[in-house]
């Protein structure tokens, strides 16, 4: 437990009230989009007060964090993340199926989601492993462990068929390269994603053309020694495989509405009225809002339910809506607000395990923000995910919370951290 007196000394009382900001905002915003004539605000049998309920809990978990010294999270980061990786394998046989994905443990009372849990989890537990001396990411080894410790998880809840809070754990790729993982890897990565993309926008014999060139071109600026050669030559036959494996990926390993959601987006398919009804009602209610919104509880799309999920994975659309284009902004400054203050504090850190899960919070956030924000305007993928600390949901909401608080809790023992 805490050795200091004062469970609030050194905390960074900015990162707090901008949670608390995000967290009233969300619990507004829930009201909003399910808001009939007569409801009460504090009508606890409705999904706003529910949700205030585990506000009020979200804040005692909160403190309770506070009260940790600092060495705990390190000292158990493996013994938390073993824990949660044996919850993922629990619900794949014990938990219950909604929205197709078999995800949820059913508790009567309450369902609890070990894939919100699991992402705090695996930020310690790469933390952990990334402070260890004499890690260097550079070697082949530590990048096979680091890589695994996300793997694991992110495999788990495929088995699940939640490919959306799957795709989440991509986000360690900027934690990985804040620790020294080399920049290629990073450019590695953002090429097979345009790739991915090209595959399916431009026919496979121009695309091969296209790789043929501009292998041609860097072997005409190498200095033409063998190991550059063989590198140049591995690359493309690479990506020419990756290239035409992209079909069985879409025919065989995603699912039909995941495929259809690609495609709308991308401008292949247009399915206003089956799988991309979703974005198509989204995008009408934000682009009602106007740049001053239509006002508190007055959105006509939000009252009819034009948009279903809009208290969960599409609650931004409300913001839209009934605070129009100053309110949106407003929304988007103060996560950027927040995410760039998260990456002040943990630059700030003496200790590498608090600096890499500062990272880590700061990554997973971002992901999150930006993915859930810009599949509800159209620019990216419905997969499922909520906007943290405003979308409606126990699981997410404490999890983001723990997440949170445990590096608020390890930024205020940072004057007592002598490495």
């Amino acid at each position: 437990m805490r050795l200091k007196k004062n469970i609030f000394d050194h905390v960074d009382w900015w990162l707090i009230l901008m949670y608390t900001a995000l967290v009233l905002i969300g619990w507004l915003n829930i009201y909003a989009a399910l808001y009939q004539e007569g409801f009460d605000l504090f009508d606890f049998s409705q999904k706003y007060g529910k949700q205030l309920q585990w506000i009020i809990i979200a804040y005692v978990v909160a403190m309770i964090i506070l009260f940790f010294n600092w060495q705990f999270f390190e000292g158990f980061a493996y013994i938390i993340y073993f824990i949660v990786i044996l919850a993922l394998i629990g619900v794949l046989f014990l938990g219950i199926e909604v929205n197709g994905a078999k995800s949820w443990y059913d508790l009567g009372f309450l369902r609890i989601q070990p894939a919100e849990f699991a992402k705090f989890a695996t930020c310690m537990a790469v933390a952990k492993y990334l402070s260890t001396l004499h890690i260097n990411l550079k070697i082949i080894r530590t990048k096979l462990i680091a890589g695994a410790i996300v793997l694991l998880p992110t495999l788990l809840i495929i088995l699940q068929n939640d490919t959306g809070s799957a795709l989440v754990y991509s986000a360690f790729i900027i934690v990985l390269y804040r620790a020294g993982l080399p920049g290629t890897i990073l450019i590695l990565g953002i090429s097979a994603t345009l790739l991915f993309v090209s595959s399916i926008l431009v026919p496979k014999t121009y695309l091969l053309i296209i790789l043929a060139i501009l292998s041609a071109i860097f072997f005409f600026f190498s200095r033409k020694r063998l190991r550059e050669v063989i590198v140049i030559t591995t690359v493309f036959i690479i990506a020419s495989g990756f290239t035409f494996s992209i079909d069985y990926v879409l025919d065989n390993v995603l699912e039909p509405h995941h495929v259809t959601r690609i495609k709308i987006l991308l401008g292949q398919e247009s399915d206003p009225h089956g799988d991309g009804y979703n974005v198509h009602q989204s995008m009408i209610a934000i682009g009602s809002g106007g740049f001053s919104g239509k006002g508190f509880l007055d959105g006509t799309q939000t009252k009819f339910n034009f948009v279903p999920e809009q208290s969960t994975d599409f609650i931004f659309c409300t913001i839209g809506e009934e605070w129009g284009f100053l309110g949106s902004a407003f929304v988007v400054a103060l996560y950027i607000t927040f995410l760039l203050r998260i990456i002040f504090v943990a630059e700030r850190q003496r200790s590498v395990f608090s600096k890499i899960y500062g990272y880590g919070v700061a990554s997973i956030l971002f992901f999150h923000v930006a993915v859930n924000i810009a599949m509800t305007i159209g620019l990216a993928p419905v997969i499922g995910i909520p906007l943290p600390f405003i979308s409606y949901g126990g699981s997410s909401l404490w999890a983001f919370t723990i997440l949170l608080f445990i590096f608020i809790n390890l930024d205020s023992y940072r004057l007592q951290v002598l490495r």
